[in-house]
């Protein structure tokens, strides 16, 4: 069978055996009825274990609407309206509303950004800002030692409405939820502290009640407080097809149900060959965010099984701590020690291919030049098809291929 992949701006076929291929994991579909404002709207006046948010605030309150930053997907100017509107309804003025964008480690936007993501209402009508680590308030500290440092605007408001897309996240979980004010407005050394825990085994895509990290997560927020969270799930196109709104856990565990039913795929048993490619450009631009892709495969790939990762990586590495931590160790092992006695903000994307090279090899097919992708403990490859004929060779005439086109996208999830 024929299967054609993404690669940067164009695409690459592989011929697999009928035999030998087990399955080919895309998104599910879905049934929905309303999109974008209009799903806002509907969950808005739907909230889940929790008042409508017109009953809980009240007139002179200062408000913060917490939100994501650029290097997220959130859409908040979809959203906006519709709370501005329920806001104001209730008789909050715009002047006590403040929208702050969760930088967490990353950098602070320009005003042309904030208005992007705002939506030019909500950037005309209320305030909006970037969270500010080197102005917090000391809230306590979680059972794990986690400091609980909340931006001042965040921590002195009077109520907190917490703003966030619903994905997969392949240490947390999922995003969304909690995530506005841990990571979201908290300190590097909080964030730290919190991510260390990724190299626990339970530190997965897809586990939220068993999750370590993630409980950390909702702790913190929870010592901080949460009133109300406006949550939605996008679909391929990156389109409003499912809002939640409510109380921060039931509401945000009923974004994640829905999740599951169109990115959460059951496979009957782990495959000794996984094809798995981002899907092509923005999303494969260099191995920082091609990595996704490899953390959700590893879910699909027997130990001692071959990932071949598609993905274009025409700017290389794609973030500084990450490209150090890859070009300084000697061997896999050397970043996960590394990770657990310095957690550090990128480095951890690096341990988290380590994990993965514990498990499995990995061919890298890519615009990188071969020479330097295997100093990152990857074998390179120019095709699809020749890192295949060479996983096939090594694994064997009867190897089982499960292929993933857009697998920062799909969470594979095996009976045994």
């Amino acid at each position: 069978m024929k299967i054609e992949l993404g690669i940067g701006t164009s695409t690459q076929e592989v011929n697999i055996p009928d035999k030998n291929l087990m399955e080919v994991l895309t998104p599910n579909q879905v049934e929905y009825d309303l999109t974008g404002e209009e799903e806002v709207r509907r969950a808005l006046n739907a909230p889940i274990g929790s008042p409508y948010l017109r009953d809980l605030v009240k007139p002179g309150e200062k408000i913060a609407v917490v939100t994501s930053d650029i290097t997220r997907p959130m859409p908040t100017y979809v959203v906006m309206p519709a709370l501005l509107d329920e806001l104001y309804g209730a008789g909050v003025k715009p002047e006590d509303i403040t929208l702050v964008f969760a930088l967490g480690s990353h950098r602070c936007h320009t005003e042309e950004e904030m208005k992007k993501l705002a939506g030019e209402r909500a950037y005309r009508e209320i305030k909006c800002v970037d969270s500010d680590t080197s102005d917090c308030v000391h809230m306590g500290k979680t059972a794990h030692g986690t400091p609980v440092d909340i931006d001042r605007t965040v921590a002195e408001a009077d109520k907190r409405i917490c703003l966030g897309n619903i994905e997969y996240h392949y240490f947390a979980g999922y995003s969304g939820g909690a995530k506005a004010i841990m990571p979201g407005v908290s300190t590097r050394a909080a964030i730290q502290a919190n991510h260390s825990m990724m190299v626990d085994q339970q530190a997965c895509a897809g586990n939220i009640t068993t999750n370590p990290l993630r409980k950390d997560i909702e702790e913190a927020a929870a010592v901080c407080g949460i009133d109300f969270i406006l949550n939605v799930v996008l679909d391929e196109h990156k389109k409003v097809i499912r809002a939640v709104a409510g109380d921060v856990t039931k509401a945000h565990r009923e974004g994640c149900a829905f999740l599951d039913q169109l990115y959460q795929k059951k496979i009957k048993e782990r495959a000794d060959i996984v094809i798995v490619s981002q899907g092509g450009a923005p999303k494969d631009l260099n191995l920082y965010q091609t990595q996704k892709a490899l953390d959700n495969a590893k879910h699909a790939i027997k130990d001692g099984g071959t990932i071949i990762l598609v993905g274009s990586c025409k700017e290389g590495l794609g973030e500084k701590t990450f490209e150090e931590w890859l070009t300084q160790a000697k061997k896999p092992q050397d970043l996960i020690e590394r990770v657990q006695a310095d957690f550090k903000l990128g480095g951890h994307k690096a341990a988290a291919i380590a994990m993965v090279l514990e498990r499995a090899e990995i061919y890298l097919v890519s615009d990188m030049e071969p020479d330097f992708v295997k100093t990152l403990f990857m074998e390179p490859y120019s095709t699809i098809q020749e890192a295949f004929d060479t996983a096939m060779n090594k694994q064997g005439a009867d190897a089982s291929v499960i292929v993933m086109p857009y697998g920062g996208s799909t969470l594979p999830r095996a009976a045994q």
